[in-house]
C-alpha cells in the first residue's frame, strides 16, 4: 500500500472548496425544505397514572407497607400491557369515533412504567395537537376502569391531564441541519481521499527522484496566455520577462550545469503521452538558447503528428521525413530561417507510412552527426515514448533526453515505463520537466518576482 502524505492530501483538497460548498448549500436546502414544507409535523401528549391498593396513599402513608409498594411496581409492566390491550384500544376508538384500526393507534402509543414507582407514562403522537391529548386522556380514562375491573383495585388515579401542545415533537430543524453540514463535508471529504488514494498521475510536490528515479530539471508553470493560434505558444520570443519565460531560461541554464564536463549538442525533448506540451517546450527551449547567442536547429521529429510549422507559420511540403526517404546528402534546402534571431527550423515533413524506418536508418544517423558541425545546440522534437519507439530510437543517438510531464496528468506508470524504454537504449536521461504546473499550487511560484505574461 502507497503511503499517504497528510500534507499533501490537505494540499489537494483545496481543489474540492467549491465542491465543497455547492454540496452543503444543497444539503442544507434540501433539509431545511424538506423539514419546513415537506415533513408532516407530528404532536406528542403525555399523561400520567397511578395504581396502588386503597389502603397506599400517594404520599405513602403508614397503612402502605414496603411489600405493598414493590408489588404495585412490579404489576406496573402488566398494567403497561393492558393499556396497550386490544381490549382497552377498542373502547378508545368507540368512544372517540376514530377512524383508526387498534394496530394503527397501538404505533402511535407509548406506555411505560416510570422507574421505581408503579406509575405509568402514556404518550400518543399524532398529526392532530388536539387529537393526541384527547387518546391520551381516553386511553388513561378507559384503562383505570379496566383495571379497577379486573384488578378490583380501586385507586387507580390519573396524575396530569393532557394537553394539547403548540410544537411538533418532530421539529428537529436545527438537529438535522447541522447532520447535513457534517454528512456534506465527511462525504466531499471522502470522495476526495478516494480519488486522491486512487490518483496515479505526478504531481509537482511528489518526490519524483525518489519513485522513478529522475531528477527534476524544471518546472514550467501553466501560461496565462488565452489564445489558441498556434503561434502564441511561442512566449520566451513574445513575451521574454513573462514568469513562464524565465521557467524556460531556467531550464536551459540547468541543462548547460549538468553538462559541465560535456559538450552538448543534441537534445531529445520527448514525453510518456500526446498532450503533454513536449512541442510547446522544445520550440521555447530552441528559442531561449537562441537568445544566448547559440547557433540552434529544432527539428520535429514526430513523423505522426508534428506541429512545430504551425507554431512558427512555415509550409510543411517538405522537412525531415522528405529528406531521409530521398536519395540527397545535403540537408539545406529542408531547413527553414524564421524571423529569431539565431533560429533554424526542419519541419516533420510529409507523414510517411514508416516512420520508425526512418528514425531508424544510417542516413539519419549520418544526419546527426552532420548537423553537429553546423550548429551548436539541435533541439529533437520527438513523438511521445509510450506505445512508440520512434523517440527510443532516436534517444541513442542524443547527448541528452529530456521527458515532459503534464503536472497532475502523467500516470507515474507511464513514466516508468518511459524512462526504463529509454534507459534500454543507453539514454542519456537529463531528467523530468514538469509542464502547465498550477501557480497556486506551486511552492515555487512566490519565488518568482517576473512580469506577467499579460
Amino acid at each position: 500500500m502507497e503511503e499517504i502524505n497528510i500534507k499533501d492530501f490537505f494540499s489537494y483538497l483545496k481543489h474540492y472548496i467549491l465542491a465543497f460548498v455547492i454540496v452543503i448549500a444543497l444539503a442544507v436546502g434540501g433539509v431545511a425544505v424538506y423539514d419546513s414544507m415537506i415533513k408532516e409535523p407530528i404532536y406528542q401528549s403525555n399523561t400520567t397514572v397511578v395504581i396502588a391498593k386503597s389502603d397506599v396513599t400517594l404520599e405513602g402513608s403508614s397503612a402502605a407497607t414496603l411489600n405493598d409498594i414493590n408489588a404495585s411496581q412490579k404489576l406496573a409492566t402488566t398494567y403497561s400491557e393492558i393499556a396497550k390491550s386490544e381490549l382497552v384500544l377498542n373502547q378508545v376508538i368507540e368512544n372517540l369515533g376514530l377512524h383508526a384500526t387498534v394496530k394503527e393507534l397501538n404505533k402511535s402509543l407509548t406506555v411505560k412504567p416510570l422507574d421505581d414507582t408503579s406509575i405509568l407514562s402514556i404518550t400518543v403522537k399524532d398529526p392532530n395537537a388536539r387529537l393526541s391529548a384527547t387518546i391520551a386522556n381516553e386511553v388513561a380514562k378507559v384503562f383505570a376502569e379496566e383495571v379497577k375491573t379486573i384488578y378490583k383495585v380501586e385507586n387507580v388515579t390519573q396524575l396530569s391531564v393532557a394537553v394539547a401542545p403548540e410544537v411538533p415533537a418532530n421539529n428537529t430543524l436545527t438537529r438535522d441541519l447541522i447532520l447535513a453540514v457534517v454528512i456534506a463535508v465527511v462525504g466531499v471529504a471522502g470522495f476526495a481521499f478516494i480519488r486522491f488514494y486512487l490518483d496515479d498521475t505526478v504531481k509537482h510536490s511528489d518526490d519524483v527522484e525518489k519513485m522513478i528515479g529522475l531528477p527534476i530539471t524544471a518546472q514550467i508553470l501553466k501560461s496565462d496566455i488565452k489564445s489558441k493560434r498556434a503561434e502564441n505558444e511561442l512566449i520566451v520570443a513574445k513575451t521574454p520577462k513573462a514568469i513562464v519565460s524565465e521557467n524556460i531560461k531556467s531550464l536551459r541554464t540547468n541543462l548547460q550545469f549538468t553538462a559541465v564536463d560535456k559538450k552538448v549538442k543534441t537534445i531529445l525533448v520527448t514525453s510518456t503521452n500526446a498532450g503533454e506540451g513536449k512541442s510547446f517546450i522544445s520550440s521555447n527551449l530552441a528559442i531561449s538558447f537562441a537568445q544566448a547567442d547559440k547557433k540552434v536547429l529544432l527539428i520535429d521529429c514526430d513523423l505522426r503528428k508534428g506541429r512545430l510549422h504551425k507554431l512558427f507559420g512555415l509550409t510543411n511540403t517538405s522537412g525531415l521525413s522528405n529528406l531521409l526517404a530521398s536519395d540527397q546528402r545535403s540537408f539545406g534546402k529542408y531547413v527553414h530561417a524564421t524571423k529569431i534571431k539565431n533560429l533554424d527550423v526542419m519541419t516533420c515533413g510529409t507523414y510517411p507510412p514508416n516512420p520508425s524506418e526512418l528514425l531508424a536508418s544510417k542516413k539519419n544517423k549520418h544526419l546527426v552527426k552532420s548537423l553537429r558541425d553546423f550548429y551548436d545546440v539541435i533541439i529533437f522534437d520527438g513523438a511521445p515514448v509510450g506505445g512508440l519507439a520512434d523517440s527510443v530510437i532516436l534517444a541513442s543517438l542524443m547527448d541528452e533526453t529530456l521527458i515532459i510531464v503534464k503536472d497532475a496528468n502523467t500516470s507515474k506508470n507511464d513514466l516508468a515505463t518511459a524512462k526504463d524504454s529509454l534507459e534500454k537504449v543507453g539514454a542519456n536521461i537529463a531528467g523530468v520537466v514538469f509542464n502547465m504546473v498550477n501557480r497556486r499550487s506551486s511552492k515555487y511560484y512566490n519565488s518568482y518576482y517576473y512580469g506577467s505574461s499579460s
